[in-house]
């Protein structure tokens, strides 16, 4: 099976998906950063194709940067709590890897979701 990365959004303070929400996706060796994708949240939370697709696969440590701050200002939420908020994970196999964000103005929570 082919390697394949994406995620998915979700306001928990609307209960609803979190649509315009800018995401970047680095790469991670060691000290350096590599940027390698971004994009922005559709009317599901979702990016509209995987945002790091099978023919671009590699293993290794990632970081998804989810751009909450700007999103949560346009909602009208609170922002002085929450603004870039970093997920650093490592992808071993070539597999399926889903790493969804539940956000609200004060929290947010992560999982590798299937």
């Amino acid at each position: 099976m082919a390697g394949y990365l994406t995620t998915h959004v979700l306001d928990t303070a609307k209960g609803s998906p979190a649509a315009g929400l800018r995401i970047t996706l680095y790469r991670i060796d060691g000290e350096a950063r590599t940027k390698l994708a971004e994009a922005v949240t559709n009317a599901d939370g979702r990016t509209d194709a995987p945002i790091l697709p099978q023919d671009a696969f590699l293993t290794g440590t990632f970081e998804l940067v989810f751009e909450a701050g700007d999103y949560l200002r346009a909602m009208g939420a609170p922002t002085d709590f929450l603004d870039v908020i970093p997920l650093r994970f490592i992808m071993t196999e070539h597999d399926h890897y889903h790493v969804p964000l539940l956000l609200s103005p004060f929290s947010f929570s992560t999982y590798r979701g299937s």
